[in-house]
């Protein structure tokens, strides 16, 4: 057994920034099931939302959030987060982070994109979650108080009721996470005084996402099986413009190629946003996604494209430094030609319930960054708003951890039970895995994806029934590996979105669905909640 005073799950922005802050007063362990750089941080391209401008305000920070939160914001969450932003774009600039300074060389360089009303992105040309991962773990690497575990996978919370028994209708309490040592195949005992899920989304739940392999939705599905509440899951936002490029694994064009004049055209160069959404090209990433498959369905066409050619190519080169070298990798030319894009799962904006610290259901329990729904999000993330929502918090729960630290209970004394081994053994065929894992996510990207249908959503949950019976059945007849925790985990999930998508009869957001095409408020307007208890 490896005890430690605060363990984190996750090595993102949240993560890290995190555990930084309570290492100066606790012991952390920070596990990561692969490289630390292996994060949804490293791959954001746009940036990270704040008011950071005299041309810009807060309330016009907080109007864009709840306008394309679409009622489900909750307020007050809204307005704290945008107010404590600029502070932490700021702190971030201590830690090392270099977002690129305006044309005068003083004040920052600020995008605009989708759905903002003022140029209010802090970024790093197209590099920007790469430079802050970057800085933080440098930060990270070598702290005296910070023990980094690399391949190392998270399988389940440990909670006291499993050792002392549950006394009446006390909460539960989270004493650390089994996690399994990839080097050695060994389940690992950790425990800790606080336990912190910061696992990023679940975008490989679906066929075609953004994100990067390690997105399984790990934490999501280990708190709910320990009895965590988790909300809006029926809330998956599709980046609108990834590239269509079978070779170029989810690899994003970013929302800021259309903040800085792209325009969505079909195969023949005629721009269409308009006929869905007044706003256009800079609508919010739900109606724009809704556009692009209205337009794709409409013709045919295996995708359509964002064209930014009109712009000089200079300044396409030196923006995009990332995006051009890529496109151009597999023959396209984006100072010249439009670049073949589609919508792909890239968002979770529900996650684990938590409140104003992070705090979830269970004691001693925190969730952080995209694993969390905070209530920030409601209905459809606002770009660039996951960075932000991830640094602020993560502030707010180390304070909490700092100034609760004396109350916080010691662990048990008893012993904690080793994971069961049993008569496990290890899988000798791993099609087993890869067939389950493939009809889970075809189902979903077919079955629950931009547009739904109620019928559809029934007819997926009967198609996955025998799959997750199975999973249920066998899980603990082989050896744990890391691709048997993740099939596991993305059924959860899986099961999770359908079940909230089936409870919201009404659209709202990114939650579209044919039968039910018009806002609810009187029964709708508001979190849909869920637990292992009512599933």
């Amino acid at each position: 057994m490896f005890a430690s005073e605060v363990l984190v799950i996750g090595s993102g922005v949240a993560g890290l920034s995190f555990a930084l802050k309570v290492a100066s007063f606790a012991t952390v362990t920070l596990v990561t099931k692969k490289a630390c750089a292996d994060t949804a941080t490293n791959l954001a391209q746009g940036g990270i939302a704040a008011v950071l401008s005299a041309e810009d305000s807060l309330d016009a920070h907080v109007r864009d959030t709840l306008l394309s939160g679409d009622g489900l914001c909750h307020e007050d969450v809204v307005r704290l987060v945008v107010a404590k932003g600029p502070d932490r774009v700021h702190e971030l600039m201590d830690f090392g982070v270099r977002f690129q300074k305006g044309e005068a060389g003083t004040g920052l360089d600020l995008g605009m994109e989708g759905g903002h009303s003022c140029r209010r992105v802090a970024h790093a040309y197209d590099l920007t979650g790469r430079e802050i991962e970057s800085a933080l773990l440098q930060q990270v690497e070598g702290h005296a108080s910070i023990d980094v575990l690399e391949n190392h996978l998270a399988i389940d919370l440990l909670l006291e009721s499993k050792i002392n028994g549950r006394s009446g209708n006390k909460t539960d309490r989270c004493l650390g996470a089994y996690v399994l040592n990839r080097e050695t195949g060994e389940v690992e005992v950790r425990t800790a005084r606080i336990t912190v899920l910061c696992t990023g989304g679940c975008g490989k739940v679906y066929l075609y996402t953004t994100n990067p392999d390690i997105a399984t939705g790990d934490g999501l599905a280990m708190a709910f099986r320990a009895g965590a509440k988790v909300a809006n899951l029926e809330f998956v936002q599709f980046h609108p413009t990834c590239f269509y490029n079978p070779q170029a694994k989810n690899f994003l064009i970013s929302e800021a190629v259309r903040g800085e004049g792209g325009v969505l055209v079909d195969a023949s160069g005629t721009p269409f946003m308009h006929k869905y959404d007044p706003r256009g090209d800079l609508a919010t990433r739900d109606a724009v996604a809704r556009g692009i498959d209205a337009e794709m369905k409409q013709s045919g066409a295996d995708c359509v494209y964002v064209d930014i050619s009109h712009r000089e190519p200079d300044f396409v080169r030196k923006r995009f430094p990332t995006i051009y070298r890529t496109c151009k990798q597999y023959g396209v030319d984006m100072t010249h030609e439009p670049i073949p894009v589609v919508p792909a799962a890239h968002y979770m904006c529900g996650g684990i319930q938590v409140d104003t610290w992070g705090r979830a259901s269970i004691d001693c329990l925190l969730a952080l960054g995209e694993t969390a729904c905070t209530g920030l999000h409601g209905a459809n993330r606002l770009a660039s708003n996951s960075l932000l929502e991830a640094v602020v918090f993560a502030h707010r729960a180390a304070i909490w951890v700092k100034d609760n630290w004396p109350d916080i209970q010691r662990l048990p004394d008893k012993p904690v039970v080793p994971w069961r081994i049993g008569k496990a053994r290890p899988i000798e065929e791993n099609v087993l895995i890869s067939h389950n894992w493939d009809q889970i996510r075809r189902l979903m990207w077919n079955y629950v994806g931009i547009v739904r249908r109620e019928k559809r959503l029934q007819l997926v949950r009967r198609r996955l029934a025998p799959i997750l019976q199975e999973i249920r059945e066998h899980f603990y007849d082989y050896l744990p590996t890391a691709d048997i925790v993740e099939l596991r985990n993305i059924a959860v999930v899986a099961t999770l979105i359908i079940k909230c998508a089936s409870c919201r009869k009404e659209s709202r957001g990114l939650h579209y669905i044919v039968d039910y095409p018009e806002h609810d408020d009187v029964h709708f307007k508001k979190d849909t909640v869920v637990d292992k208890f009512d599933a």
